[in-house]
C-alpha cells in the first residue's frame, strides 16, 4: 500500500493535464480529417506499394540502431534527402492528380454560390435527349463515339487539339460528325452547354492496370479524360455498339437510353425549383392523360 502512495505521490500528484479548448477541438479534426483522406488516396494509388517498401526501409533502419551499425546510419543519414526527392518524383502523377481533385471541391458550395447556369442548368432536356438519341442510333449499326459533356472545369487544353465547330447539338449533326470515313469522325467531340465546341479532339489515356484488357483506346480516353476533370464522357463502342458511360474514373458499361439519359441529368446542375417545376408540370400531364383515356 505504501509503495502505491509514494507512486501516486511521485508521479500522478505532478501529472500536468493540459487544457482542451474549441481551437483544438477544431485542430484533432482538420488533422484526422487530413489523415484519414491521406491514407485513402494512398491506398488507391500506387503509393500503397511504395509505403509497404518504405516501412520494409524503416524496419531494416530501426534494426541498424539497435545493433549500432554506424556505417548503414551513416548511409541513410547521407540518403535521406535525396529519397524524399525520389519519393515526390516517382508519385509525381498521383499528387497531380490529387491536387487536382482538391482544386475541383467546392468547399463553400453550401454557403456561396458561386456561379449561376440559367433556368435549365449547365445543357437542357433537349440537348440530354439529342445526344441520347445520337448514341442510340449509333449504337444500332455499330458507329464509334467519343462524346464529352462538359461541367465546371475549363476543357480549353483539350478542345485545342481538335477543330471548332461551334454548332447547336442535334442528333444529326453527332451522327454526321462519327460517320466513318468523314474527315472529324476520328477523336472525340466536346460539348459545352447546348453546343458542339470542337470535334477531333485527343483525350489522355487512362494508366488505371484494373480496365478490362478487352477495353480499346475510346474506352480508356474515356476514362483518363475523367480522371482530370469533371466532364462526362459518352463512348459508343464500334465493336458491340454498347453505350458506355466514364465519369469519376468509373465506367459504367452497357447502358440503354432511359439509363444515358439518366447519367447526363446528374451533372446537368438544373435549380432545384426549376426540377421541381418540370416534376409538378409531368405530374399533371399525366394524370389529365389519365382522365382523357
Amino acid at each position: 500500500m505504501d509503495q502505491i502512495q509514494s507512486f501516486a505521490e511521485r508521479y500522478l500528484v505532478n501529472l500536468h493535464i493540459p487544457s482542451i479548448n474549441i481551437p483544438d477541438v477544431v485542430e484533432i479534426l482538420i488533422i484526422s480529417f487530413l489523415v484519414y483522406n491521406i491514407m485513402v488516396w494512398i491506398k488507391n494509388t500506387r503509393a500503397w506499394s511504395l509505403l509497404r517498401g518504405v516501412i520494409v526501409i524503416l524496419a531494416f533502419i530501426v534494426l541498424a540502431y539497435l545493433f549500432n551499425m554506424t556505417t548503414i546510419l551513416w548511409i541513410v543519414k547521407n540518403v535521406f534527402s535525396i529519397a524524399v526527392i525520389a519519393i515526390i518524383v516517382v508519385l509525381q502523377p498521383e499528387l497531380r492528380k490529387a491536387l487536382e481533385e482538391l482544386g475541383r471541391k467546392n468547399l463553400f458550395s453550401s454557403f456561396i454560390k458561386l456561379d449561376s447556369h440559367g433556368a435549365y442548368g449547365l445543357f437542357s432536356d433537349r440537348t440530354i435527349k439529342e445526344i441520347t438519341k445520337a448514341c442510340v442510333e449509333m449504337g444500332r449499326v455499330r458507329t464509334g463515339a467519343l462524346i464529352v459533356v462538359r461541367q465546371k472545369d475549363d476543357l480549353s487544353e483539350y478542345k485545342q487539339t481538335g477543330i471548332d465547330v461551334d454548332g447547336i447539338v442535334t442528333s444529326q449533326l453527332l451522327i454526321n460528325i462519327f460517320e466513318k470515313n468523314t474527315p472529324l469522325h476520328d477523336g472525340a467531340v466536346i460539348i459545352e452547354g447546348d453546343r458542339v465546341a470542337s470535334a477531333t479532339c485527343y483525350l489522355p489515356l487512362s494508366d488505371n492496370m484494373r480496365l478490362s484488357k478487352e477495353l480499346g483506346t475510346r474506352h480508356r480516353a474515356a476514362v483518363g479524360m475523367s480522371d482530370v476533370n469533371d466532364s462526362m464522357t459518352v463512348i459508343v463502342s464500334e465493336e458491340t455498339g454498347l453505350i458506355s458511360v466514364a465519369y469519376n474514373g468509373v465506367l459504367a458499361r452497357g447502358l440503354n437510353a432511359e439509363e444515358l439519359e439518366s447519367q447526363l441529368t446528374t451533372i446537368q446542375n438544373k435549380p432545384v425549383e426549376e426540377e421541381k417545376k418540370r416534376k409538378l408540370w409531368k405530374g399533371k400531364v399525366s394524370k389529365n392523360e389519365k382522365v382523357d383515356n
